[in-house]
């Protein structure tokens, strides 16, 4: 899971850098810092609580008009910094597939495979949103754990991850705030209205769906643990 937050943030991190935008702070996890490195531009840290991260830009959360501010940036070089996150996630995930798939058939079938892993995966999602799967069937964090240390071989383990990575991708991509997905649906209707939101509004959003979010993990985490015991 910790490697996955990195390559995810370093999506946002590498975009970021690409568009000239300046990063005050890359972090992975959460919490008390338990190690940091400060450079000219950037502090570098790991937190206590590996779950999650965070790329911290300049003007990202409060509007700064200075050289190198996110919210000085173009619509389109904010959505392709938002959007790298979820993307390399997609991405190492089908790559990871594929190389997986070009071991037990060959390289057209591993494409075919892959395609097809890709297409299970978004209509796994589509039954979730549509009500047609029960809640209770949800893992997080702790059930994600507890399925990679079940795993028997390198190879359930290569799937395992793969299919981890996509489902991140995709999920975080889907329009609904604080999601990457959400903040795209934001730009969105900025460029259509061309002049930004008012921030407060944004800010209000930000946190509906923040809270929305914190109480679906903590009723995910609370079945992940029933299940275990």
């Amino acid at each position: 899971l910790g490697f996955l937050v990195l390559i995810h943030e370093g999506g946002h991190f590498l975009f970021a850098k690409l568009c000239k935008i300046k990063v005050n702070e890359f972090a992975i996890g959460f919490g008390p810092t338990i190690w940091k490195k400060q450079t000219k531009e950037t502090k570098y840290a790991l937190r206590a609580i590996p779950l999650g991260g965070f790329v911290n830009m300049e003007g990202e959360e409060k509007k700064a008009e200075t050289e190198g501010s996110f919210s000085e940036a173009s619509i389109l070089k904010r959505i392709i910094i938002v959007a790298a996150g979820g993307l390399v996630n997609i991405l190492f995930g089908l790559l990871l597939y594929f190389i997986l798939l070009t071991t037990l058939t060959s390289v057209y079938n591993a494409l075919l495979g892959t395609w097809d892993f890709a297409i299970s995966i978004i209509d796994s999602l589509k039954i979730l949103f549509t009500g047609q799967q029960q809640m209770n069937q949800l893992i997080g964090p702790v059930g994600i754990s507890g399925i990679i240390s079940n795993t028997s071989g390198f190879q359930e383990y290569i799937y395992i991850l793969s299919v981890i990575s996509l489902s991140l991708g995709v999920t975080n991509l889907l329009p609904f705030p604080p999601l990457d997905g959400g903040k795209i649906l934001l730009l969105l209707v900025e460029g259509i209205r061309r002049k930004p939101l008012k921030e407060d509004f944004e800010i209000k959003v930000q946190m509906l769906g923040f809270a929305a979010l914190i109480v679906l993990s903590i009723f995910v985490t609370y079945n992940d643990i029933l299940k275990v015991f």
